[in-house]
């Protein structure tokens, strides 16, 4: 039991680790990259990477992170682990505020976004993209601090297991 629970706390934090790599390359470079386009290289821009994420790769690592995260929980309840348990359920709470903001906010947005159509056949650009771009951007910076968190408790997390299992 000592060797699963370390296994999936490892993997736990590594999933929870890229995701929150992931949204902070986008928050700190890809965001800021894309403010400087105009409205029409922006929309399709962004349309393209809502289309390129949705992959077996990006899905299963992000809802693992959380499936993981709630499964080393449940195996730090008792034994020579658990005083690692309060921050691996903190770093589920974090990450399931992050899941839940994705999806509840951003990809409702990233879905609208993508409905406008062709930015080549967009009447309004500017408002399409005022629509989209400040809102997603502060929540996506609320996901890239909430998935750090996450990670970091984590990080602890393996620190505590180890030195109480060893």
């Amino acid at each position: 039991m000592k060797t699963l629970s370390l296994a999936v706390l490892l993997l736990s934090t590594l999933t929870t680790g890229l995701i929150a790599g992931f949204f902070a390359t986008y928050s700190n470079n890809v965001m800021p990259a894309l403010h400087r386009d105009d409205d029409r290289m922006f929309i399709a821009t962004m349309q393209h990477i809502n289309k390129a994420v949705l992959n077996p790769w990006f899905l299963m690592t992000f809802t693992g992170a959380l499936l993981l995260t709630i499964a080393a929980t449940a195996l730090h309840i008792s034994g020579d682990a658990r005083p690692a348990l309060p921050w691996i359920i903190a770093a589920t709470v974090l990450y399931a505020a992050m899941f839940l903001i994705t999806m509840g906010i951003n990809v409702p947005l990233n879905d609208k976004l993508d409905a406008a159509g062709d930015p080549a056949r967009i009447a309004d650009l500017a408002a399409v993209r005022d629509a989209f771009e400040a809102k997603w951007n502060a929540w996506n910076h609320v996901r890239t601090f909430t998935s750090i968190g996450a990670f970091a408790c984590l990080i602890w997390a393996l620190v505590i297991h180890v030195r109480h299992t060893i």
